[in-house]
């Protein structure tokens, strides 16, 4: 189980790091656009990022 979750952690760290590195430009918009959205706002998109996220990894190991 730790194996899974740091395989998870490396793929987590290179995707945002490969998003940064091709769409510098797009990442940096979100970044402002985050910073003007409410902590109620982030917090809800956290949750549901997360939901989501939950739901594809359950899906999977069906």
């Amino acid at each position: 189980m730790v194996q899974d979750l740091l395989t998870a952690l490396g793929l987590v760290l290179v995707i945002e790091g490969l998003l940064y590195a091709v769409f510098l430009t797009p990442m940096r918009a979100m970044i402002r656009a985050a910073l003007d959205m409410s902590d109620n706002q982030l917090r809800i998109s956290g949750l549901v990022t997360m939901a989501i996220g939950v739901v594809v990894v359950w899906l999977v190991r069906l």
